[in-house]
């Protein structure tokens, strides 16, 4: 007989899974247990909070889905962030957890009990609010087959976090030799097919884009996901149109092209957000349209009156959720972009022009400014000077990832991604652990000192690890985009830091640590960093003056009224 952890691991490296995410405790303990002897490597870091961040970032990148493993109240707390970003991000995530079922106890005074029952509280109802789907498995064969549907759900689709909840005797109970109903093989169960549109909807699509005079592509986080790289060049191409992105979608076209045209939204490029105004045909791609890739729908930038919006989805409620569209292709990114680069062309003499003069915005006098406290423009020119096709970027959230998104200016496909779905601070750091285990490339990880400190455990489990990105904090020694919306100084509280050692941190942690405040010194510990075999900290004091809202905000954002953060 087989008890059902073990049968678990199995399916686990039947499924191909490298890694497991996450933290000893309860029920979870059960699975662990059978870690050492199967081909399946735990990476704990410091708690569950960087567990579920590195899960989704190992999904983000793979597309297969990456596994948080840990006891219930705390997955269902701390492990949220991760959680949270991979629904909104469309990252797939399988979730291991357990609700510290106690058995005869369960219901005597309960203590970590997350059954739902009185006295405790629902675990089921917390992942219910977050995953795409979660079951609660009563036996050992029902767990089995439940974590397959995880599996199999977690990419379906719109990819996405799924959850199983595994229930004291069903885990650690032995696996019937025989059962009724049939636990079937993991591979065969887990198989899922890609979904195409219709010809008759890509027939639409191409009369739209062949009779366009200014076509313009936005393309999305749903092209990353898909991997639908070489088919969005190949639809830019055969249809001569300009390229924007998102800002999850950005590094999903480089953006040195001569097509790219920069990242459309609130603290997008001015001259995308022309661009996509300009445009008499759009074609969306992989992109739900949120508040922040639309200027808060700044009435002059989109106009479904005047435009014709052709959306591709692999949701068929995405297509036209935010704007009427035209005409929707339902189905895999890579599957339309696919079906659209093989059945027209057309050509213009707009396009290429126009990228040209947008992609003017990428850079501004500061991008040289030799002056210390160094600017944050320059900060980010020194970054773009290290990030090569071989390089991973990982951005915070607050100010830092809007003066990334803005200045650097990514090389190649796949080098740029953020916290942007949820939009959580703290997750450069553990997505940077995570994405240099999953790829082997060169990682920078990007963030505030405030991001920084939520998270620079992750140092630790890097140097613990084996792996060496560099943490770049830019540090202004505060909250800086909630200090920067002060009316005047001091009249909202809790924005400002003492200032930190993150040197000494770093060091205690087992990395290198350096403090800059000159652009020549920043770009040396940047080359220095990259070269090295362990992971690096570069503390870099920024000018906290630079007003990054005053700076970057497009002209339809300050046309709504300003921020809404």
């Amino acid at each position: 007989m087989t008890t059902t952890a073990s049968a678990l691991v199995e399916t686990l490296e039947d499924l191909g899974v490298e890694y497991v995410f996450g933290y000893p405790g309860g029920r979870v303990i059960e699975l662990l247990d059978h870690l050492p002897e199967s081909d399946v490597d735990l990476v704990r870091p410091r708690d569950e909070r960087e567990a579920s961040v590195m899960a989704e970032t190992y999904g983000r990148f793979t597309g297969q889905p990456g596994v948080l493993a840990g006891q219930g109240p705390w997955i269902g707390s701390l492990g949220m962030i991760g959680q949270m970003e991979a629904r909104l991000s469309s990252s797939p995530m399988v979730v291991l957890t357990e609700a510290s079922e106690r058995g005869e106890y369960s219901t005597l005074a309960p203590y970590q009990q997350a059954r739902g029952d009185y006295g405790g509280f629902s675990l089921p109802s917390i992942l219910d609010g977050v995953s795409k789907e979660w079951w609660f498995p009563r036996t050992p064969v029902e767990t089995l087959r439940s974590t397959q549907l995880a599996f199999k759900h977690a990419v379906a689709g719109r990819p996405g976090p799924t959850a199983i909840i595994l229930d004291g005797d069903a885990i650690t109970d032995d696996v019937p030799d025989d059962p009724t109903p049939t636990a079937w093989d993991a591979a065969s169960q887990t198989r899922t097919w890609d979904a195409a549109p219709s010809a008759s909807d890509v027939a639409d699509a191409v009369d739209a884009l062949e009779g366009a005079e200014r076509p313009v592509i936005v393309a999305g986080n749903g092209v990353h996901a898909a991997q639908a790289y070489d088919e969005l060049a190949a639809v830019a191409e055969a249809y001569d149109c300009v390229v924007v992105t998102s800002y999850l979608g950005k590094s999903t076209y480089p953006e040195t092209d001569d097509r790219a045209a920069g990242v459309i939204g609130s603290f997008g490029h001015e001259g995308a957000n022309q661009v996509v105004s300009e445009a008499d045909t759009l074609l969306v791609s992989g992109c739900r349209l949120n508040p922040m890739d639309t200027n808060w729908q700044a009435p002059e930038f989109i106009r479904p009156d005047e435009q014709t919006i052709v959306h591709a989805d692999v949701d068929a409620r995405n297509a036209g959720w935010v704007y009427p569209a035209d005409v929707g292709l339902i189905g895999d990114a890579k599957e339309s972009l696919a079906a659209l680069a093989d059945a027209g062309d057309a050509s213009n003499d707009w396009a290429m022009e126009r990228a040209a003069t947008a992609e003017e915005w990428f850079t501004a006098p500061e991008c040289e400014d030799d002056s210390t406290p160094i600017k944050p423009q320059r900060a980010v020119t020194e970054i773009e000077a290290v990030v090569d096709e071989e390089t991973i970027v990982t951005a915070d959230s607050g100010n830092n990832r809007f003066w990334l998104l803005y200045y650097l200016q990514t090389p190649a496909v796949r080098t740029y991604f953020g916290s942007g779905g949820v939009g959580g601070m703290g997750w450069a750091n553990p997505a940077a652990v995570s994405a240099a285990l999953t790829t082997d490339k060169d990682v920078v990880a990007v963030a505030g000192d405030g991001g920084f400190s939520m998270t620079m455990n992750s140092v630790e489990t890097a140097v613990e690890y084996g792996v060496a990105p560099t943490f770049v904090v830019l540090n202004d020694t505060s909250l800086g985009m909630v200090r920067q919306m002060q009316s005047e100084d001091g009249d909202i509280a809790g924005v400002e830091f003492h200032d930190t050692d993150f040197v000494k941190a770093a060091e205690a942690f087992g990395a290198v640590g350096t403090r800059t405040t000159d652009p020549e010194a920043f770009a040396a510990a940047l080359e220095d960093g990259k070269a090295a075999d362990v992971p690096h900290v570069i503390d870099v004091r920024i000018d906290r003056e630079e007003d990054m809202a005053d700076t970057l905000a497009s002209s339809f954002y300050e046309s709504v009224g300003g921020l809404h953060e």
